[in-house]
């Protein structure tokens, strides 16, 4: 089986990462792979042969020349299955460029932001299959008329292995210039609104008032940078309590150091960041929003509250803060909870059988 898979993404964000372990599963069991992908995007470099790469040039979502150059690849490879797996452009393109070569295509749908059922038409009848990576996901697409009978649930995954390490306590105090023995609690998201981070922001002096001991570090890069920097700086009481480091590539040396996760969004698929957190065994706080309730198990792994409720946020953060030994609870729980239904031998399998379910 020849499988092209499509990712336009041009850093190594969570489902970018998600393909990089699917092709290489995929690859372990004799899948050959093509990616598309743009010019200079991370995951190019992250293939180790595993996979036959071709980029792209991609202006936008509407890049016509993109389309073009997709028409070529799929003539030029002949796979058996496109496998479309980003929205930047892939989404309308790819379904459009395998209708026309007569390939079957299958598209990954990674959020859970809804659509207009005009755009949702459009874009998703030239696909054979829907995969979601959550239950939460799926009932979004279903309510704006795809059929149930198309869509295929595939979690996404973690390598929970690379997150079992020791804290390197005086690494993190030097890097992020965090006060010695202060508890941290990151964030890991994207600096866009909807993942929430005013309202982290917002509950800080009331968490420091309590807990002087705290420290917050956001872990992404976004368009929001320069807005969320100018806001808490009007407070100089938390100026040296807070740190925004932008995106790293070294999640699996900074997690195991963390006291806690909060991820307080509006809107989120499933959030990778959060499984990657649960297998390092820290302890998560987050919205019932989307598929998070699906990483998150209400006083079992972690505690979730309702999105935008302030009050219910600060009142969680001091909760866990209060108790560390109900904190590490939560934290083992997730962990054990990551390793049991995330992983990345189901994830591979998932996928797989949805193509030989379409090629048979």
């Amino acid at each position: 089986m020849r499988v092209l898979h499509i990712e336009t993404g041009k850093h190594l964000y969570g489902g970018a990462l998600q393909v990089c372990h699917l092709i290489k599963g995929l690859s372990d069991q004799n899948i050959q792979n093509i990616l598309v992908c743009p010019w200079q995007s991370a995951i190019a470099g992250r293939m180790n042969g595993k996979a036959h790469v071709i980029e792209l040039p991609i202006a936008g979502d509407l890049d016509i020349i993109f389309f073009f150059g997709l028409i070529r690849t799929i003539r030029m490879t002949r796979p058996d299955i496109i496998h479309v797996h980003s929205r930047r452009g892939a989404d309308i393109w790819g379904g459009l460029a395998a209708w026309l070569t007569r390939v079957p295509a299958v598209i990954t749908r990674r959020v859970d932001n809804p659509e207009s059922r005009l755009a949702v038409r459009l874009k998703y009848s030239r696909y054979q299959r829907i995969i979601t990576i959550s239950r939460g996901i799926h009932q979004v697409l279903q309510k704006q008329g795809i059929d149930g009978d198309r869509m295929r649930c595939v979690k996404s995954a973690v390598d929970h292995r690379v997150y079992e390490n020791r804290c390197d306590r005086k690494w993190l105090e030097t890097t992020f210039a965090i006060p010695p023995g202060a508890r941290v609690v990151g964030m890991i998201a994207q600096l866009i609104h909807r993942k929430g981070h005013r309202f982290l922001l917002s509950v800080i002096p009331r968490i420091l008032a309590e807990h002087p001991d705290t420290f917050f570090l956001f872990l992404g890069q976004g368009p929001l940078f320069d807005e969320l920097k100018a806001w808490y700086r009007h407070c100089r009481e938390t100026d040296e309590k807070i740190c925004f480091a932008g995106f790293r590539n070294d999640l699996a040396r900074i997690l195991p150091c963390l006291y806690m996760v909060v991820h307080p969004a509006t809107m989120e698929g499933l959030g990778v960041s959060l499984l990657q957190a649960a297998a390092a065994g820290i302890p998560i706080i987050a919205s019932r929003a989307g598929g998070l309730p699906e990483v998150v198990i209400h006083d079992k792994t972690g505690l979730l509250i309702a999105p935008g409720d302030t009050d219910a946020l600060a009142g969680a953060v001091i909760c866990l803060l209060d108790d560390p030994a109900y904190a590490g609870k939560l934290g083992k729980r997730g962990r054990m909870h990551v390793q049991t239904n995330f992983s990345i031998d189901q994830m591979v399998s998932g996928n797989l059988s949805v193509y030989r379910e379409i090629l048979v």
